[in-house]
């Protein structure tokens, strides 16, 4: 009893996304004629679920022990500083989705779904929270689930247009093979190891008896599952239709939420299923069992040339921002390449940045949207000289996404490319350069359309409300500060690098 009760002090955010979850579908059951508390009720949700993970800083320790493991009492759960970073990452953006569904024109005309509508945000923020922290395959695999089933249904939640249930459709089957194929991987490792728990796991692979070949082909499948959720290549074929097919707030959420909790799951899995010593210097040594270094070098190569040169030629925003997305799962697996604390904690200044410019992007476009009905290209067309508060900061973020200063972007970049330096990559970090030097043609052809092109008679000029208009600005006024003045973000990932280990 001692130990479950030391476990339920330690999940405390999830119960509380468990508990609002449940108030969410009881509320939409009373007030089935007038909806208007239920986004109250999901605010207030996300801000005591913040106030309880901000409260687990500096805490440490494994929830749900079993004696079963004989190596150490390891539990299912790890708490711990990178676990809080991730949780932070994925209720600011939750918040922030709050603040766009109630601007979103697609949203607001399902007033009638919208218990359904929170209720299934907070199932793929329970689903997140569980997979940033599991150090369980069985629980990896039930939250990865819980996630997917969550966003399969947010992604074709318009179900008046076709093309947003063509979106859940496809995401439904890339998900299911993507599953199909982890699960097949987690029963090899678990027939060769006789555990689940990556601590145990750990030490076992590295007997002499194990079987290296298979060990490497479950380990392949299993990262196929996770390189799903980040947008990876070769796994990343859904994203481009689901992005351009879902509501603009469920892709923004996808682009930021699910991917930082995809990342959160794959360095915690590496970090404490492969690594067996961290010098002093902050170097991982790696059991040498499967060589993850050319791989992840290969894939990361690979998926941020692909998302560049794909977006190159695309002319709808959402599908663009797709592409630009998948880039930057790219750029962010190189932080995880170079195997130090260096490259963790370029990951963690990326991830704060890429939340910021990502979802402001997300944010123009919905806004666009809203008044024009469509997200083309086109219809940006003389916005600079329309709407001069949304082309500018439009700018800032493409301009930060691109990584250029003085912008924000350009000092997430700049972390990864010390840490591949500091590591003598140098190759790798030149072929990011000129994916980076790619990347800049389709944000600037938007700037383009935004200021060289004269507006006509028939260009909607698009004036947000003033409350959407402070939204844009308490976007774009970080990316902007962060450039300049960074040391707040590098402390705070330099504070969670603390990932409980063997």
């Amino acid at each position: 009893m001692t130990n479950l009760y030391q476990s339920i002090l330690l999940i405390l955010p999830e119960i509380v996304v468990s508990s609002v979850l449940i108030i969410l579908v009881l509320s939409d059951l009373i007030f089935h004629k007038d909806k208007r508390v239920i986004p109250f009720i999901a605010g207030l949700g996300i801000i005591v679920t913040g106030a309880f993970v901000i409260n687990q800083f500096g805490i440490t320790g494994f929830a749900f022990q079993t004696s079963s493991q004989t190596v150490r009492n390891y539990g299912m759960m790890a708490i711990d500083s990178f676990g809080v970073f991730f949780k932070l990452i994925v209720t600011a953006s939750s918040l922030l989705i709050l603040f766009f569904s109630h601007a979103s024109n697609e949203i607001q005309k399902t007033k009638d779904r919208l218990g359904e509508y929170y209720a299934l945000i907070f199932g793929m923020i329970l689903g997140m929270f569980f997979m940033i922290s599991a150090t369980d395959m069985i629980l990896i695999y039930l939250s990865m689930e819980m996630m997917s089933l969550s966003s399969y249904v947010l992604a074709g939640f318009t179900k008046l247009r076709d093309r947003s249930s063509e979106a859940s459709l496809k995401y439904l089957i890339y998900g299911a093979v993507s599953s199909g194929l982890m699960l097949f991987g987690i029963s090899i490792v678990y027939g060769m190891t006789g555990s689940t728990n990556l601590y145990v796991i750990n030490s076992l692979i590295q007997a002499p008896q194990i079987n290296l070949f298979a060990l490497s082909f479950a380990i392949v499948l299993i990262f196929a599952g996770i390189g799903y959720k980040i947008s990876s290549a070769p796994f990343h074929f859904w994203t481009p239709d689901v992005y351009e097919g879902a509501p603009i707030t469920i892709t923004a959420f996808l682009s930021v939420a699910s991917k930082a909790a995809g990342f959160a799951l794959l360095i915690r899995f590496i970090k404490t299923t492969f690594v067996s010593y961290i010098d002093s210097n902050g170097s991982w040594t790696l059991i040498n069992v499967f060589d993850w270094k050319p791989i992840l070098i290969g894939i990361s190569i690979l998926t941020m040339t692909l998302g560049n040169f794909s977006a190159l030629w695309q002319d709808n925003l959402k599908r663009m921002l797709a592409y630009s997305s998948i880039a930057h799962a790219g750029y962010l697996l190189l932080g995880l390449v170079v195997f130090s604390n260096q490259g963790l904690i370029a990951i963690l200044i990326y991830f704060i940045v890429y939340l910021l410019m990502n979802l402001g992007a997300f944010l123009i476009v919905m806004l666009v949207a809203n008044k024009t009905g469509s997200e083309e290209i086109d219809d940006y067309n003389g916005l600079g000289y329309t709407s001069p508060l949304l082309a500018v900061s439009f700018a800032i973020f493409l301009i930060s996404l691109t990584g250029l200063p003085p912008t924000a972007g350009f000092i997430g970049k700049l972390y990864l490319f010390i840490a591949l330096v500091d590591a003598k990559m140098i190759f790798v970090a030149v072929i990011a350069l000129l994916n980076s030097v790619v990347s800049l043609y389709y944000y600037i052809r938007v700037l383009k359309h935004m200021y060289l092109v004269k507006p006509t008679e028939s260009t909607a000029t698009v004036v947000p409300s003033l409350n959407n208009r402070i939204l844009v600005l308490a976007l774009a006024a970080p990316v902007l500060i962060f450039g300049i003045y960074f040391a707040p973000i590098v402390d705070l990932a330099k504070n969670c690098l603390v990932i409980l280990g063997l």
